[in-house]
């Protein structure tokens, strides 16, 4: 993927290396079973509370040194919230509407959000309360050693679809799937999570039309790594992994089929218009 000598984003706040009231609490995400990494690009809400913890005690707070590595990973994620604000950008501003950048925190193992204190185990997730993307980038060695996911375009994707879920919450999607879920039992309201994360994969999918429109960021390979990350983390994948056996009505993200297939059809329309998961019968997603 080519993302060096690019426009880094202003909306990164690195939280990295803190002590004290943002630091670290508990184990590395090594310790992270399967199980937690169904969490993998969630961004709801509501499965970010459960795995909220009390803040500790504030402290005195103090910038570690970042590695070489740490420090051009940080550039990438940079690079790439600046790709998506140059892409939502430009749709909302041909819609005749006006795009909210988000904010994107960077953070080691804990730290402090509008939804709650979010550790490592969360995965990355997107706050309504505060449109902000977190992101512990140590998460990514787990989706390379846990899931096989690997290459940067498969990270770039982790990404996009978390500022997906901006993007929903400025299009009042979110807003609409709070009110649908409200009444319905737990495998209807996993269903209907399943179609908001479904549509975030699509909206991840149309960014990367446009950014390889605008950029010609991609490289050969990428989109295979895109997808090849999209299907890693199918709900089926893991809980075959993680349980050896597959239970469809726990679903909460979509298989890897369906993740693949959404991401790809955004893919390759970049049409906003055609992602309404929400439309189509549950068992066609």
């Amino acid at each position: 993927m080519r993302w060096k000598g690019r426009r880094v984003s202003d909306n990164v706040e690195d939280r990295r290396g803190l002590t004290g009231r943002q630091a670290a609490v508990g184990g590395g995400l090594g310790a992270i079973a399967l199980a937690v990494i169904v969490l993998l690009l969630g961004g709801d809400p509501q499965e970010v509370m459960q795995n909220l913890q009390t803040a500790p005690p504030a402290g005195r707070e103090q910038a570690q040194a970042l590695s070489q590595e740490d420090r051009e990973l940080g550039e990438f994620v940079g690079v790439i919230l600046a790709d998506t604000e140059d892409v939502w950008n430009q749709i909302f501003q041909q819609a005749g509407e006006r795009y909210r950048e988000p904010k994107l925190v960077l953070f080691s193992r804990a730290t402090e959000s509008a939804c709650g204190y979010a550790q490592s185990a969360t995965g990355p997730f997107y706050c309504s309360g505060d449109e902000t993307v977190y992101i512990d980038l140590s998460f990514f060695q787990e989706m390379q050693q846990r899931l096989g996911a690997r290459g940067d375009f498969a990270w770039a994707y982790v990404i996009a679809h978390e500022v997906g879920h901006h993007v929903q919450t400025q299009l009042g999607v979110m807003d609409q799937y709070q009110r649908k879920v409200q009444g319905l039992n737990q495998v209807g309201a996993n269903q209907m999570l399943v179609r908001l994360e479904l549509q975030a994969d699509f909206l991840a999918g149309v960014w990367a039309h446009h950014a390889q429109r605008m950029k010609n960021m991609l490289e050969e390979g990428d989109v295979e790594e895109g997808m090849n990350a999209a299907s890693a983390v199918g709900d089926d994948r893991i809980m075959k992994q993680q349980q050896g056996y597959v239970v469809p009505d726990a679903f909460t993200h979509g298989t890897s089929a369906q993740r693949v297939r959404w991401f790809t059809k955004g893919l390759k329309t970049g049409d906003i218009t055609l992602g309404d998961t929400f439309a189509v019968p549950y068992d066609q997603l």
